[in-house]
């Protein structure tokens, strides 16, 4: 019995190591990357910034491409690997909301959550795009699961009964899809110096004027 005690706990003492020791590369790498950028950025330089060994690097992330795409989808998920949207939390709240103002406000924090974490990272794969395949593929994956993301938020909302009269499903999710980039976060708030409160709260009101019934 203490045989299978042992192997159990050092069964999880390995995974909890492995599991940080890719946490340290993806923050590592996402420092890189910064001030960098990609094609900067050398698999060298960020196995230094993390204190690992270059070939655990590789072991542990893969090649940069699939480093990057990485530090994209945990920028996204908030955690250390990429989680489905419809298993985020706020998605569900979203869900679960009954008030489309309500479900409005909830995506709203959300994003004011998500795009500091995003938005830097997701301007980088925007101007690496035009140079990698990997990357590429990446942005078009990306852009394309947003859009499809944002259909099904704007069927939610019309199903409310609460969205303005003569707005599609089609309509009301090119407006969501708008307002939530990453771009336009970041004119906002890098470019003309928002706080994310003032991002939110902002976002929250503009959505609700733009879509909803009076």
């Amino acid at each position: 019995m203490a045989t299978i005690k042992r192997r159990a706990y050092d069964s999880r003492g390995r995974k909890e190591t492995a599991r940080l020791t890719r946490q340290s590369i993806i923050d590592a790498a996402r420092r890189v990357f910064l001030q960098h950028g990609y094609a900067g950025a050398t698999m060298s330089a960020i196995a230094k910034e993390a204190g690992i060994a270059l070939d655990t690097v590789y072991a542990a992330v893969g090649k940069k491409p699939a480093l990057f795409r990485l530090l994209v989808e945990t920028a996204i998920s908030g955690s250390d690997a990429a989680v489905p949207a419809e298993k985020r939390d706020y998605v569900q709240a979203i869900r679960a909301e009954p008030d489309a103002a309500g479900k409005l406000k909830i995506y709203a924090a959300a994003l004011s959550k998500i795009q500091p974490r995003l938005a830097p990272i997701f301007k980088l794969l925007q101007i690496a795009a035009s140079q990698d395949a990997d990357l590429d593929e990446l942005w078009q994956e990306i852009s394309c699961r947003r859009a499809v993301n944002m259909r099904l938020l704007a069927q939610d909302l019309v199903a409310t009964g609460q969205v303005r009269r003569g707005l599609s499903i089609a309509k009301v999710a090119d407006i969501i899809w708008s307002l939530n980039s990453p771009e336009f976060y970041l004119l906002l708030v890098e470019q003309r110096g928002w706080s994310n409160e003032e991002f939110e709260h902002w976002l929250t009101d503009a959505w609700a004027r733009l879509l909803l019934e009076a």
